[in-house]
């Protein structure tokens, strides 16, 4: 299917979804019941805008490792910039020149990393094939190597694969901030208090405004493991390799648990979830018992929940939400009646809520009394995921060598935690 034949046929089904959906509604407030013909004419349109929902994911994804990217490398550059300082060889250039040159850099770096995401690292110039081998090496420079010892197998090559089955099925990944650390956990500093501006005339007394505090906010690393025991004939004689099969399995495994603990998990022995109850989110009620609409089927829960959060997050904000909820908000409308989801295919870009992106999370709830199925905001500055140890595997043949069986012992070290709950919110339905 031709790029030009999917966009007429999204944009195509959502004209016939507003129509059909529209038509149902004044079916059910004309006779009180829904035509099952309308409805299931509705259902089929949903179908097909849905079976287009994987593309769009993918292109959200690519949209925010974009982002990412651009960001890590305006950082490092800034970084870099700061060292030159220091070592007063900055004012030897033009500031001018040195802005354009960094710009440049990240301007060439970000279309050669979306231009690898979309169209192959192979299909791209040699300028472009360039730039990526130059980061590459930079991270494997800056990266934290695998401290196991012994029997602990962890090829390179190995751990390619896991982290990127980990990326593919685990898209909170693509949403927050991912660090790296050779440590049991990180400490990243934390302003608690701030001191207010007062008015003062010209020769008024100036006393101390007090108020500003710093503290320290600690990630700890946790560990999760896979122990699988597979009979040695039966590594022996399969018909295909039982062992890649194993590591696959364990890199999917890995990636649900993972995409669970950053959703909801209760940061004891795992990572604290965005979603789970100490994490601090600020919330706003739906008005409707048990859906994300308002009584009288409108969008204004969901709207107050983007406008309550602060400006300066909404610049990088998205929502989170299941596929089940998606359908939901396909028919949700805006006090002026106009439909809040839109397809973005035709502009080349994801589709959006309200004009924002939104990532499918799997483990988000679904709509249903005092649940909350949806959250808003900028996951990169309000969440830290903590990378500790990548996926390693120990291949043991002797645990259970008297019963002939080969043991595989899969491990990873991470944490992960919300840093800023100010910067993200969640949409809660009303229990009545």
């Amino acid at each position: 299917m031709t790029d030009k034949t999917a966009i007429e046929q999204v944009m195509t089904a959502f004209e016939e979804f507003k129509s059909t959906n529209d038509a149902a509604i004044a079916e059910l407030k004309k006779k009180g019941v829904n035509d099952p013909v309308v409805t299931d004419k509705l259902s089929k349109i949903e179908a097909t805008l849905s079976s287009f929902e994987e593309a769009n994911q993918k292109a959200t994804a690519a949209m925010l490792e974009a982002k990412k990217a651009a960001e890590d490398e305006k950082a490092h550059v800034d970084e870099l910039e700061a060292k030159l300082n220091r070592l007063s060889l900055a004012g030897s250039a033009d500031p001018a020149t040195r802005e354009d040159e960094r710009k440049k850099r990240a301007n060439d770096w970000l279309r050669a990393t979306v231009g690898a995401i979309t169209k192959g690292e192979f299909n791209l110039s040699s300028e472009q094939q360039k730039m990526l081998a130059e980061v590459k090496e930079e991270y494997k420079a800056m990266s934290v190597g695998n401290d196991t010892t012994g029997g602990y197998l962890a090829p390179l090559e190995y751990v390619r694969e896991i982290i990127k089955g980990v990326t593919e099925l685990s898209p909170v990944r693509s949403m927050v901030r991912v660090r790296q650390t050779a440590s049991k956990g990180i400490q990243i500093p934390k302003r608690t208090g701030q001191f207010a501006a007062v008015w003062v005339a010209e020769q008024g007394t100036r006393s101390e405004t007090d108020g500003l505090r710093y503290g320290m906010w600690e990630i700890p690393v946790h560990e999760i493991y896979a122990l699988v025991d597979i009979s040695e004939q039966n590594l022996e004689d399969s018909a295909f390799d039982m062992e890649s099969e194993i590591r696959f399995e364990a890199g999917e495994q890995f990636a649900v648990a993972e995409g669970a603990a950053v959703v909801s998990g209760n940061g004891v022995g795992k990572p604290q979830g965005f979603m789970d109850a100490s994490a601090g989110l600020g919330e706003n009620i739906s008005g409707s018992a048990a859906t994300i609409a308002d009584a009288d089927g409108q969008a204004n829960g969901l709207l107050t929940l983007k406008f309550g959060l602060k400006t300066a997050y909404t610049r990088n904000a998205v929502w989170a939400l299941n596929r089940t909820t998606i359908g939901s908000v396909r028919k949700l409308k805006d006090a002026n009646k106009n439909y809040i989801w839109m397809p973005g295919i035709a502009l080349g870009k994801p589709n959006t809520i309200d004009g924002d992106p939104y990532v499918e999370v799997p483990d988000m709830p679904n709509e249903g009394a005092g649940a909350y199925p949806i959250a808003y905001g900028d996951f990169q500055r309000g969440y830290t995921l903590v990378d500790r140890i990548q996926m390693s595997m120990l291949r043991d043949p002797y645990t259970q060598a008297t019963s002939g069986n080969v043991r595989f012992i899969f491990r990873k070290r991470q944490g992960g935690q919300v840093v800023l709950a100010e910067a993200m919110r969640k949409l809660k339905c009303a229990a009545s």
